[in-house]
């Protein structure tokens, strides 16, 4: 809280833009951007409620990154609808301040290539109004809902006392869970829960290294997959941006938990390709992107790997996509393309040097006012 109040709007759009150029360098093609920093440092509103809409859509622009805007509904503190902490009155805003968020921010992904997306999200159960929430698919009428759901015991705690179901259990009943819906975490549910969520087309969003470096706890693959549940992957504490590193740890995470081998694979694909083509196949509905699979008119989000790095000598096949997931030490992204945008030629993106040098000049100056 200390680190994001004391952040500008030229800040956010400069560590947006190294986070996106990260992102990139490691193979993602597209982002959906969980946002939710609106306001001023006091909590006064921007001239234009959607400046830093604006500033993540500039990033998104700089980096060429395929963008779906999360613009993030956050009304109070908790189940009991108390007052937001001082700190998190950047976030804050009563259902006429957010609409006139999403507002702006639609013309925001106006001004970006055809790709990019706008959707809501209801930061969590928390913190917005239960009657709120069963609306929320129709708080733009269309476009996708992500919101954070089951990440941590205490979460379950306080909306099992609240309404006397858990969280995943509520939504189910009441907010008409589909594939526009997207339960980021999702970490600890039952059984019951897991196969529901998974019979919704809903999509799990899943941050391993995140949920690791958190100590939340581990995702039900095994089950989800098993039941024919979606998901992808991306980073929430941005500790470490790796999608190999991703979808290493949620493999690995569920060999501890089962102590077994191979957890996440299905007959005729590796753990590798099972991984790799569902977490494309999810996000690619997570981001309301057409994207996700190599077809005639596909968005044509692709990824290149060096084929002389020394842990894919003699790999064919399904091979290749486990020794890059598993096996590589070095980054073997060479090229990304996005929307057919060339984005990173070579290892290098055109515009790294200038974002690069930015960021560092941000850091240290957030450092020196700590």
């Amino acid at each position: 809280y200390a680190f994001v109040r004391a952040l500008t709007p030229d800040d956010l759009e400069s560590i947006a833009a190294f986070a996106y150029l990260q992102m990139l360098r490691a193979g993602f093609a597209a982002v959906g951007e969980f946002h939710y920093l609106h306001h001023a440092p006091d909590g006064t509103r921007y001239t234009d409620p959607g400046e830093m809409s604006h500033r993540i859509a500039g990033a998104a622009a700089e980096t060429g990154i395929g963008l779906t805007l999360l613009p993030v509904r956050y009304e109070q503190g908790g189940c009991d609808g108390r007052p937001l902490a001082a700190a998190q009155r950047r976030f804050g805003g009563d259902e006429a301040g957010y609409g006139r968020v999403l507002d702006s921010a639609a013309r925001a992904i106006a001004a970006l290539p055809g790709d990019a997306r706008l959707g809501v999200a209801p930061h969590s159960m928390r913190a917005v109004p239960l009657a709120a929430l069963r609306e929320a698919a129709d708080w733009l009428g269309s476009g996708p809902v992500h919101l954070h759901v089951a990440e941590q015991t205490a979460e379950i705690d306080e909306v099992l006392a609240h309404t006397g179901r858990r969280p995943v259990e509520w939504l189910l009943e009441h907010a008409g869970l589909d594939a526009r819906w997207c339960c980021v975490h999702a970490t600890h549910m039952t059984a019951e829960e897991t196969e529901g969520l998974a019979a919704s087309g809903a999509v799990a969003g899943l941050c391993p290294i995140t949920e690791a470096n958190l100590g939340d706890g581990i995702f039900p693959a095994s089950r989800y997959i098993g039941a024919g549940g979606r998901f992808g992957v991306g980073s929430d504490s941005n500790v470490a941006i790796s999608l190999a590193g991703e979808l290493n740890l949620l493999e690995y995470s569920q060999r501890l938990n089962e102590r077994n081998r191979a957890v996440i694979a299905v007959p005729g694909a590796s753990v590798g390709r099972t991984l790799f083509e569902g977490a494309v196949q999810g996000a690619a509905v997570a981001l309301a992107r057409d994207a996700g699979g190599l077809a005639p008119g596909r968005l044509a989000d692709l990824v290149a790997l060096d084929g002389s790095a020394v842990e894919f000598v003699g790999q064919t096949g399904d091979g290749l996509l486990d020794a890059w997931l598993f096996a590589s030490t070095a980054n073997p992204v060479t090229d990304v393309w996005s929307a057919g945008r060339h984005v990173i030629v070579a290892g290098r993106h055109p515009n790294e040097a200038r974002i690069e040098a930015r960021f560092r000049r941000t850091l240290i100056r957030l450092t020196e006012a700590a």
